[in-house]
């Protein structure tokens, strides 16, 4: 088996079970969380490369 791959009834089993631990209410909350936090570390590790430019600028 390849880890990585998941067919379409592992991803069904695991949307079942996060419903069941969180509840209804909760996931839509956690996925903007989520997306949040993605942002954030796209922005951070996008700052470094912006700094970079401008010390080589100088």
């Amino acid at each position: 088996m390849i880890l990585g791959v998941f067919g379409p009834w592992q991803v069904i089993a695991i949307l079942v079970v996060a419903l069941l631990l969180f509840g209804g209410k909760k996931i839509p909350e956690l996925m903007k969380g989520l997306g949040k936090g993605v942002k954030e570390f796209k922005d951070a590790s996008a700052k470094p490369e912006e700094d970079s430019k401008e010390s080589e600028e100088k």
